[in-house]
């Protein structure tokens, strides 16, 4: 291999990942991962490495060491992969937090939500926005996302400029509505269905960047028109574009849903009915699904967005993941829901999806817990299965993307305290013929990395790469 400075860089230290829900978390110490710097793409993970540069120019006899950046993990820090949020709206970022007590599903949307994105249409103030929770959602560890933005086309174009000016991997998706919307917040059906496939056109054909791609998004069934949802699921398998909507989120609008569309035999049944459901259908929420709605979700392949804090926050209800498992529902990542969750991290939610899911089993003994490895694995693996990216990102394996962060628990800020000797064995040296007494005993890795899911927050992402590339 040759190549200019700066090409190929070496990552050296402990890396942690979750390859399967049904697995423990994977360890690897003193491992070198080699990246190509120049498409980002892991060439070797070579374990139990004692000289990382070395072992790459050896490994490549045509580099010279100038060519080589290694980069090592502090004492206390770790490598895992970059956090992948499967539900998330950017134009609603400013609502964080703003909930009432009583708020529930279709009451926020018309008090908060609809007037916030409606404002967006002025690309000045989406600009403000969209940057801000692109710069949030990095600074979180989260190095892809799903977004929805509003029914504007350009303010929608605009944030796929700002994620791959950002570096950061994203679907961008045009919301789409054209029915029991405000006055002040609608689109007509042509409308809806040209500015999806202008963003899409402008994605693919004027943007290129790829790791931005472009998502057909009806909001949700009651806000579309039967025949915009049909159209929109014709435009969708023409093109092989991925499809973000919500599903059986509340019991209020799961009974509009029947009322609205009488003929389709579930809420599903109608995305099914549409041609909307399929093995690239991203269905948020998924609280209250039937039986025969999970049979539909688990032929079809679709994935499901597991978002336990805004569920929680607008008393929807509780996602029965473990039982969606079991059901054969192998495609669950983690959404934060922005702004109905009130945190960008993928962190927090998966710190809820574990609260939720032993809320769920202290209720029912039947029900299966979430285990941290598990939660960590919808963060990363699950998401990444969920968007059809399983072969590219979410692990750190030979052939994948180099999507990652470097969590460092001992970093400025932190509220992580590790002691000295949860790090080393220490002795103390009492005087000669004293007994003598061992301190407590040292952290290994899993229990420091359960000191991070716990504790940590932001201000452990000391670095994040997506591509190879430096963004934070």
């Amino acid at each position: 291999m040759t190549g200019v400075k700066g090409q190929f860089t070496v990552y050296y230290g402990t890396f942690v990942d979750a390859p399967a829900f049904e697995e423990p978390l994977r360890f690897r110490e003193h491992c070198a991962v080699g990246v190509n710097a120049g498409d980002g793409q892991i060439r070797f993970v070579e374990e139990q490495c004692d000289n990382p540069l070395g072992y790459t120019l050896q490994r490549y006899p045509d580099l010279v060491k100038e060519h080589v950046e290694v980069v090592t993990a502090p004492a206390c820090g770790f490598f895992f992969p970059g956090f992948i949020d499967t539900h998330i709206h950017a134009s609603q970022y400013p609502n964080c937090g703003v909930l009432g007590d009583d708020s529930t599903l279709l009451d926020w949307l018309n008090k908060y939500t609809f007037p916030t994105e409606a404002a967006l249409s002025d690309c000045k103030w989406a600009t403000q926005v969209y940057s801000a929770v692109i710069r949030r959602t990095l600074a979180c560890g989260t190095t892809t996302a799903c977004y929805y933005t509003t029914i504007d086309t350009e303010a929608a174009k605009l944030m796929a400029q700002l994620c791959s000016a950002s570096g950061q991997r994203a679907l961008v998706g045009k919301v789409c509505m054209d029915s029991n919307s405000p006055d002040y917040y609608v689109e007509t059906k042509e409308e809806s269905l040209q500015g999806t496939l202008d963003l899409a056109l402008f994605i693919e054909e004027k943007l290129v960047d790829p790791k931005v791609k472009p998502v057909v998004t009806p909001r949700f069934a009651p806000a579309c028109s039967s025949q915009l949802l049909k159209e929109l699921g014709d435009i969708s398998r023409e093109h092989d574009w991925h499809i973000q909507t919500h599903l059986d989120e509340n019991f209020q609008e799961i009974e509009w849903v029947a009322e609205l569309f009488p003929e389709s035999k579930s809420y599903t049944g109608v995305y099914a009915d549409h041609g909307l459901l399929g093995s690239s259908t991203v269905f948020a929420h998924c609280v209250h699904m039937t039986q025969e709605e999970i049979e539909l979700v688990r032929e079809a392949q679709a994935g499901i967005a597991h978002c336990p804090e805004s569920n929680t926050a607008l008393m929807s209800g509780e996602c029965p993941v473990t039982d969606l498992y079991k059901a054969g529902v192998h495609k669950i990542g983690l959404g934060t829901d922005v702004s109905a969750g009130a945190s960008c991290s993928i962190l927090d939610a998966a710190r809820a999806a574990q609260t939720v899911a032993r809320h769920r089993a202290m209720h029912d003994r039947a029900v299966d817990k979430l285990s941290l490895a598990q939660c960590l694995y919808l963060g990363t693996m699950g998401g990444a299965a969920v968007l059809n990216m399983a072969d590219k990102v979410g692990s750190f394996e030979v052939g994948k993307q180099f999507d990652a962060q470097l969590l460092d628990l001992q970093s400025a800020g932190s509220t992580i305290d590790i002691f000295p000797w949860q790090r080393e064995v220490m002795v103390s040296k009492g005087k000669q013929g004293d007994v003598k007494t061992s301190a407590p005993q040292p952290l290994d890795t899993s229990e420091i990395v359960r000191k991070w899911f716990y504790t940590g927050d932001d201000r452990n992402v000391s670095n994040v790469w997506i591509a190879g590339k430096k963004v934070k």
